[in-house]
């Protein structure tokens, strides 16, 4: 590893940890109303958008993450919803068939994720959970790298960042293995980044 990306490695880190912070105490102070509204209905444009899709990768929320899965109540009407799964080696991600009546399972690092004997899935637009984003697409995950690859080797999936707007960033530091998120969802408003949306 070189200084530079070290450097860059070190930045990040501590980036994270001021960001968990900054949405720690913003979920904390939330209004419980409002919280109850934030991400239950798809804004009009993602509703558009999903009907073009036919399976959609979500999130089982983790923490202090914005809980996403009550937009997707009625998905199974015009498609199917996954959600990522780590098998026994926790580096790889894929995306398992998921229903609302389907238990889930403990992942690792004390999430939930459906049962490894679920289908696996390849979603057509995928919406990940942020720690710190900026409005030109570049996010800042948990670290380990996970979505990065798999938008790697699944270019043509459609990416929306999910987060509180609390946790946007004039700019993230970037990697050349950090992959840019097509746009960005939270609780205020639908940003466009790139020109794929």
């Amino acid at each position: 590893m070189t200084d530079l990306s070290a450097d860059l490695v070190q930045t990040k880190r501590k980036l994270r940890e001021r960001l968990r912070f900054r949405r720690r105490h913003f979920t904390a102070n939330l209004d419980g109303v409002a919280r109850l509204a934030a991400f239950r209905a798809l804004p009009a444009p993602l509703s558009d958008l999903l009907a073009d899709h036919a399976v959609v990768g979500a999130y089982v929320a983790w923490g202090d993450e914005p809980d996403i899965l009550p937009m997707f109540a009625g998905l199974g009407e015009i498609g199917a919803l996954a959600l990522p799964h780590h098998g026994a080696r926790v580096d790889t991600m894929d995306f398992r068939i998921w229903r609302q009546a389907d238990p889930l399972e403990k992942g690792p690092w004390g999430t939930q994720q459906p049962s490894g004997d679920a289908l696996t899935a390849i979603p057509d637009i995928i919406f990940c959970p942020l720690v710190g984003f900026d409005r030109r697409g570049g996010r800042i995950g948990q670290g380990g790298g996970h979505y990065d690859r798999y938008f790697a080797a699944h270019p043509d999936a459609l990416r929306i960042g999910i987060g509180w707007s609390v946790q946007e960033i004039d700019a993230t530091p970037r990697e050349s293995t950090d992959i840019a998120l097509d746009a960005i969802l939270t609780e205020q408003e639908f940003i466009l980044c790139g020109d794929r949306l």
